[in-house]
């Protein structure tokens, strides 16, 4: 055979020899992880085995290199080679398969030759283990990371190069906020009329241009925009607060990598260098820095994969804009889409529903998700008659899957915005229905946590002057608010950090009074930094709270607030020992670069067994059985914010299609005729966003509820709908067939009626099972009744909970 037809035989076989090891993947999930070279648009729609592509791509890269992309083959390559790529090609138990496979590799890639970015630690650490579980030990070199990881691993290396020191502190929200209100009062700005947080949006903003302070103040003064220019003046202070504080901010840490990248040419070309393949994630959600730095670091080879949905683009809120994802093909050149549109979580009602919703979106790629799972239940449109209506609807579906078998973690209950939780909150507590919010206080925002930090923070960098001034009469130890000012006017004189000031204290006759005690923290501190070199973070934890008295400050006025402040202290251990057993790494400054990066969703875990309340932009990327929309109506979803607004109205479609495909098996959207927000009631009629949903996929059912609920009074059981549904089931193999989605009006038992429940009674409970009432407490013409059943006690209204209880 000629040259040309040997070359065309070997590659076809090596790429069929490639194919057969991902055959377990569909054929354009395969056709993504087989095309190496070059950019890469990967359309993954939800619930399309995204993270399933991105661990098998990583896997070709490092067993076959660029094989399976290209038409090369070895120079030393044979016909006894080809012999044995088209005998393994054509046969899967072929005896000398290793060898075949071994054959197939061209250039294959080291691991720490590969970044692969995403947005959360959560979705970090899932391809950090799903990597190592196929592929070993080795999938440690991979930098799989989160962009504010990556950015905080390259600035460790060379932050000198931008006046930082490699120890510097990274500032959480809390922390620039305490900043910016500082440089506000001192620069005598009223904050009703320039904001803490919203100076900091115009920073935000500001940085993901790429626009320093001075430039933000230049273009200000040009304008002849006077509050510009104040903003510009509080950026250049706030700029010059972190930087004279050894500090970054969240912003900073890819402001500042884009910075080094694009202004040290060595430093871009090492890191072009060393990352032979770029893999960004969400990139639907990236901003224009955080475009930049992908250009940045893919720059050389032009191997860059990137992964999105232009349909779940959600977060322009944030910065994140949907052109990076829109205009993929016209900013890198050749380059390759692939549309992955088989979805692995949804029915068919669901995918349905959601593909004609997001059909009228103008500004998106186009494409159809399909499955071939079975139709499933329609969706359901619940329309209540107000907000207590459609919140004691949804507990009764709750109560009535749990009782059908169903585990609360597989239901999720999802609203356009965090006020609406409010009624939903209360109805779960009135019916004991176990639930969490993700988006509320986080444990690393308690002040106890804070101030235990803050401690820590310190002890790594000892001039973190907003740290230290959080700490240094936290617990009460007799230095006053006029001294710590006094302390800090000094330091701001003499150009040094308020620590030094504190530490010398006996030097400043203005300190006189204070400088005994002023010392003795300054000494404190300095014994637990040294202890710091030499043992671990969690040994030096229970040094501090020892040495720092804080737990006996608590102890001493105990009360249950004081015991909750003790026991989060305490679990704030935990979390040390976890981190040093999960990364091996026992440093104090580890640990704060982990908590540093901690994000609300990381903290949610999949084994507790409890209803998931949250907003929709908090759900993205989650999925759960059975999901509950509420609050779907004209004004509240789609939002008024964004009427007569077509892009706004468009990122609402698709925050409703987010929504929507979150759900496995059964999706029930709710709205309510009235509804009061913010103390004021208004009508409104159902979204747009259900007319656009054709009647094959929905069906409707409305509250028959009397005019006693609408005043929030009601306490009956759940009446039936006007509408049958007949045959239901609510999402779950196994579990009870549930004649209707709703539940009849129970009859009532005659305890309930006589009111003869007492104190001592054994009862059961459909939800909860047996139990003793142990209290009763008359509470108008109702009772609340304390029930103690085997996993713990449980509170009701009794009229409320009489359906669902029988004496035993």
């Amino acid at each position: 055979m000629n040259e040309q037809e040997f070359k065309n035989r070997y590659v076809k076989a090596r790429r069929e020899l490639i194919k057969l090891s991902f055959s377990h993947l569909n054929n354009m999930q395969r056709e993504a992880v087989m095309t190496t070279e070059g950019p890469l648009l990967l359309l993954a729609g939800a619930g399309s085995g995204k993270t399933t592509v991105l661990i098998n791509r990583i896997a070709n890269l490092l067993r076959f290199g660029r094989a399976s992309d290209s038409t090369d083959i070895p120079e030393t390559a044979g016909e006894e080679d080809l012999h044995i790529l088209e005998a393994a090609a054509a046969d899967p138990d072929f005896n000398e398969m290793a060898k075949a496979r071994r054959l197939c590799a061209l250039e294959p890639c080291e691991p720490w030759r590969i970044i692969a970015i995403t947005f959360t630690n959560k979705a970090a650490g899932e391809l950090k283990d799903r990597l190592e579980n196929m592929l070993g030990p080795e999938a440690r070199d991979i930098w799989a990371l989160t962009f504010h990881s990556a950015c905080l691993r390259i600035l460790r290396r060379h932050s000198e190069k931008l006046g930082y020191g490699s120890s510097f502190t990274v500032y959480d929200t809390a922390d620039s906020q305490s900043v910016m209100k500082a440089i506000l009062k001192e620069m005598e700005l009223d904050e009703k009329m320039f904001p803490h947080r919203s100076i900091l949006g115009y920073i935000s903003r500001a940085k993901d241009e790429m626009q320093t302070p001075q430039e933000f103040l230049a273009q200000a003064k040009a304008t002849g925009d006077i509050r510009r220019q104040r903003i510009g003046e509080c950026y250049l202070a706030y700029s010059n607060r972190l930087k004279d504080n050894d500090a970054m901010d969240f912003d900073d840490l890819i402001y500042n990598t884009v910075r080094l990248l694009e202004e040290h040419k060595d430093i871009r070309e090492y890191y072009q260098d060393r990352f032979r393949y770029v893999l960004i994630d969400e990139y639907q959600d990236t901003n224009n820095l955080q475009y930049r730095l992908a250009t940045a670091l893919a720059g050389g080879r032009g191997n860059i994969c990137v992964v999105g949905d232009d349909d779940q683009s959600i977060y322009k809120f944030r910065g994140a804009t949907i052109e990076n994802i829109l205009s993929f093909e016209s900013r890198y050149k050749n380059a390759r889409v692939i549309r992955l549109e088989q979805n692995y979580r949804s029915t068919g009602n669901i995918l349905g529903a959601a593909n004609a919703l997001i059909q009228n979106n103008q500004a998106r790629k186009g494409k159809e998700l399909w499955t071939e799972k079975e139709r499933g239940e329609k969706l359901l449109l619940y329309v209540a008659q107000n907000e207590n209506d459609e919140a004691q609807y949804v507990s009764t579906r709750l109560l009535e899957g749990f009782a059908a078998g169903i585990n609360w973690r597989e239901n999720a209950v999802l609203y356009r915005m965090n006020a609406q939780s409010n009624k939903l909150e209360y109805a779960f507590k009135r019916n004991g229905i176990p639930y969490r919010i993700v988006g509320g206080m986080r444990f690393f925002d308690r002040a106890e946590i804070k101030d235990i930090l803050a401690y820590l923070c310190v002890i790594n960098i000892p001039h973190d002057d907003l740290r230290l001034e959080r700490i240094i009469n936290t617990p009460p130890r007799g230095i006053g608010g006029k001294t710590i000012e006094t302390a800090k006017l000094i330091a701001q004189e003499k150009g040094t950090s308020l620590y030094n000031i504190v530490k010398n204290a006996r030097e400043y006759p203005q300190l006189s009074r204070s400088f005994a005690k002023l010392m003795d923290f300054a000494n404190m501190l300095d014994e637990l930094r040294e202890a710091s070199e030499t043992v671990g973070a969690d040994e030096l934890f229970d040094l501090l709270i020892e040495k720092s008295g804080y737990i006996r400050a608590l102890e001493a006025k105990l009360s249950d607030e004081n015991r909750a402040k003790i026991e989060n202290v305490r679990e704030l251990k935990t979390n040390i020992i976890s981190y040093i057993k999960d990364s091996g790494d026992s440093s104090l400054s580890g640990f704060l670069d982990d908590v540093a990066l901690y994000t609300d969703l990381d903290s949610l875990n999949a084994d507790t067994d409890c209803v998931v309340m949250m907003t929709m932009h908090s759900a993205k990327g989650l999925e759960f059985d059975n999901v509950f929309i509420v609050g779907v109506e004209e004004g509240i979803f789609p939002s008024a914010r964004c009427m007569g607004e077509a892009e706004e109205m468009e990122e609402e479609r698709r925050l409703c299609y987010v929504g929507m495909t979150r759900a496995r098996k059964t999706l029930t959207l709710c709205c309510a005729r009235q509804r009061m927000v913010f103390g004021t009631t208004s009508s409104n009629k159902p979204s747009r966003f259900v007319d656009e949903i054709p009647s094959e996929y929905i069906e409707r059912n409305e509250s028959a509820r009397n005019d006693d609920f609408l005043s929030g009074s009601y306490s009956r059981p759940y009446p039936v709908f006007n509408t049958k549904t007949e045959g239901r089931s609510f999402g779950t193999e196994g579990a009870s067939p549930q004649k209707k989605r709703g539940i009849s009006p129970p009859a009532p038992s005659s305890a309930a009626a006589k009111g003869d429940f007492k104190t001592g009674d054994s009862v059961n409970h459909k939800a909860f099972g047996s139990g003793v009432i142990t209290k009763m407490t008359p509470m108008g013409n109702d009772c609340l009744v304390e029930i103690e059943f085997k996993n713990g006690a449980k509170r009701f209204m009794l009229r409320a909970a009489a359906p669902q209880l029988t004496k035993e």
